[in-house]
């Protein structure tokens, strides 16, 4: 890696900008701000393969970062840059269970076809020498040998228990929680073991002060918050939500000293009630769908609970403004 890359990277000045920065979003998660915080982070990239050459994807990542790094200058917008590994897509989890993950069309668009099991016999998986798991850690090693202060990084997606019961099962997850819960309940705690383990090992590699979770664009929190993905909750009623799911999503984001977030996209404010209970949520992200629902979540989770937006044409920066007074809501936008 070039010596000028490192010393961007290593810039004391874009440090302190990015704490400076850091510190105003602790201070909505604290209550204590009343105007809109504004993100839009940048995931950088290389252009390598980064199944058969991780290093040089990692490296040339980097260079992205650096010439990049500059824009968290902005005074007005969060603009960190991230390091954000996408192998597999959201079916990373998917396949150290052994699912047959592949690119759809060429393009990283991943796919999973259901597991031929039945629910209820998914095996703990042995890991240390999956082939998908020694390149995430080899990724990870590659950043952390670089060292940089600057770049932040995520992790594969890591995903949550629920959805990954999805994508093993499909439909027949569903049909098992009602008419054989035992082995609904067996399987969840395999995948939710195995996604305890991912998280565990990338708390105890990744400094917090770097460590991020999925879509670095507009997903970042604090230091030591952790993160999960809500989206097929939506097909779910209430009582089997927070008999089934929420313990499990609650465990993972208990890892993290200050909880974390659940990423939402589509009609899930029937479990505001679950969420509210739940100790470790401390965000909920709302985008396309989700966002529409606003006006509930604000007014139905906890006062110490943050919603982080992505605006759309029915949901613009002057209504979220006006919805939250400013108070407890980041927005994911380019507006200054």
């Amino acid at each position: 890696m070039k010596t000028e890359t490192i010393r961007r990277l290593c810039d004391p000045e874009l440090l302190e900008i990015r704490r400076q920065h850091f510190r105003r979003l602790e201070m909505v998660f604290n209550g204590q701000s009343e105007i809109p915080f504004k993100l839009l982070g940048r995931g950088c990239n290389g252009q390598s393969d980064i199944f058969n050459q991780p290093q040089a994807w990692v490296d040339e990542a980097l260079e992205d970062a650096a010439v990049n790094a500059g824009q968290i200058r902005d005074e007005r917008v969060f603009r960190p840059v991230s390091v954000n590994p996408w192998i597999y897509g959201v079916h990373f989890v998917d396949k150290l269970l052994g699912a047959r993950v592949f690119d759809l069309d060429g393009t990283g668009n991943w796919q999973a076809a259901p597991l031929a099991s039945k629910v209820g016999t998914l095996a703990e998986p042995a890991i240390e020498r999956d082939a998908a798991w020694v390149l995430a850690r080899r990724i990870a090693e590659a950043f952390l040998e670089a060292s940089v202060s600057v770049p932040l990084f995520a992790p594969p997606v890591l995903s949550s228990p629920f959805n990954i019961a999805m994508n093993l099962y499909g439909q027949e997850f569903l049909v098992a929680l009602l008419e054989d819960p035992s082995a609904a309940r067996r399987d969840l705690r395999v995948i939710t073991d195995l996604i305890l383990m991912l998280h565990r090992w990338f708390i105890a590699a990744i400094p917090f002060e770097q460590l991020q979770m999925i879509e670095t664009r507009g997903r970042i929190q604090p230091p030591g918050h952790g993160q999960i993905c809500g989206c097929s909750c939506q097909l779910l009623p209430p009582d089997l939500y927070r008999e089934f799911i929420a313990p499990c999503d609650g465990e993972i984001l208990a890892l993290y000293p200050g909880g974390g977030m659940i990423h939402l996209c589509g009609v899930h404010a029937q479990h505001l009630p679950a969420w509210r209970e739940l100790p470790s949520l401390r965000a909920v992200q709302l985008n396309d769908r989700a966002a529409l629902d606003l006006p509930a979540y604000f007014s139905e989770l906890r006062k110490d609970q943050i919603v982080y937006v992505n605006p759309s044409q029915e949901m613009p920066p002057e209504r979220i403004a006006e919805i939250t007074g400013g108070r407890r809501v980041v927005m994911v936008c380019d507006s200054r």
